[in-house]
């Protein structure tokens, strides 16, 4: 009989390919795209052209940024077939939201715009698909919201750059400049991170040769879930279910000892403070108010008492708990909060998706059976 190797549970830490993306550091608390500080480029540079970074593997220099980023606007106005078809994607997903419509809108839209398999096409081809479906999707995904509620959806403006015209899709006014560029930040700083759950899924329907929007499909698939992509809004949900200082002490006690996670603390990756929770910390205190006072008082008491309950583990607030607070701040609801988080980390699966494309060869790992010895006398009926 042969054994399979054992593999840490959820394959983590195992290494399964060579990247040249970028990588989590989570002992440092640092992760980059490419060459660069991830965090860096969030406080000094524009979206496109983390964009740009990501599909090209350099900075561009201000003529080429000007035109990636008149390209990509030009990209953001959705055919005809697919906003014809999202009040009806829209009404039928009335209960589970904009993410799970934008699987479907993303299927459409690989059909309607003739996306073909990756493996069938050269790289300038796979990047052009790229860039339309990630142009395509904050179209898609603000146009789903508001037409759950009722509203109809709002065309793209292409003299706007890619945050401000997310929210002015999302609200139907433009901006206040200080809200955009939070959450330009924000965006910039969820782009891509490693290989987490959504970019390996991307990556593994890659690896079949299938077409991006497919690639897209499986990728939001796997960030539906509440453990990858859903925890913003459920951080906030916590801020309001403490309600107010003097409640914090019990409240979070209870939930520890009972077993129950805090959203919005501890990581998988880091051992150290998230390096995204302290950029996004500073835009709330930046904008300041009671909302921003009280998430830094339940941060300061959920980490002593995870350190009194839980020693020797480093529990930490992750990227979602700021972020929340920032995106409601910047007047997004919260049904969007994951959403918003999409419409960046498509820029990253993306990447992550024309990278694996240059390797045909195609990601089929082993397990290790565990069942009643085989073979079985198959029973009479």
């Amino acid at each position: 009989m042969t054994t399979t190797p054992a593999v840490p549970r959820g394959l983590a830490g195992v290494v399964v390919t060579d990247t040249a993306l970028g990588d989590v550091r989570g002992r440092e608390g640092f992760y980059h795209y490419r060459q660069y500080s991830a965090i860096e480029l969030a406080q000094t540079r524009g979206f496109e052209d983390v964009w740009y970074l990501m599909v090209h593997g350099e900075l561009p220099d201000r003529a080429a940024a000007a035109d990636f980023a008149a390209r990509t606007a030009a990209l953001r106005t959705l055919p005809a077939e697919v906003r014809e078809a999202l009040p009806a994607i829209a009404r039928a997903g009335a209960v589970s939201g904009p993410l799970a419509g934008l699987r479907t809108a993303l299927s459409l839209l690989g059909a309607s715009a003739g996306f073909r398999p990756v493996y069938d096409i050269g790289a300038e081809q796979r990047r052009e698909d790229a860039l339309a479906a990630c142009a395509a999707v904050p179209t898609i995904l603000t146009a789903l919201h508001r037409l759950g509620r009722g509203l109809s959806p709002v065309e793209p403006r292409e003299d706007l750059p890619h945050a401000a015209n997310y929210l002015y899709m999302l609200t139907g006014s433009e901006p206040e400049p200080a809200h955009a560029r939070a959450v330009e930040q924000y965006l910039i700083s969820t782009v891509d991170h490693g290989f987490n759950a959504s970019t390996f899924t991307a990556r593994v329907v890659a690896s079949t040769g299938a077409d991006l929007a497919a690639c897209l499909v499986a990728a939001v698939g796997a960030l539906s879930g509440p453990l990858h992509g859903g925890a913003p809004s459920r951080a906030l949900d916590t801020l309001d279910a403490i309600g107010t200082p003097d409640r914090i002490d019990g409240w979070i006690r209870e939930q520890v000892l009972s077993g129950h996670r805090i959203m919005g603390f501890g990581h998988p990756v880091y051992r150290t403070e998230d390096p995204r929770s302290r950029m996004l910390k500073s835009l709330a205190q930046g904008f300041g108010g009671p909302l921003v006072d009280f998430a830094v008082e339940v941060e300061r008491q959920v980490e002593a008492i995870l350190a009194e309950l839980k020693p020797g583990r480093e529990l930490h607030t992750n990227v979602e708990f700021y972020a929340g607070v920032v995106m409601e701040l910047c007047g997004l609801p919260r049904a969007m909060f994951t959403p918003t988080f999409s419409a960046a980390r498509v820029i990253g699966w993306s990447a992550n998706i024309l990278e694996q494309a240059e390797d045909s060869k195609i990601i089929r790992p082993a397990a290790r059976y565990v069942g009643a010895p085989p073979p079985q006398p198959v029973p009479a009926p």
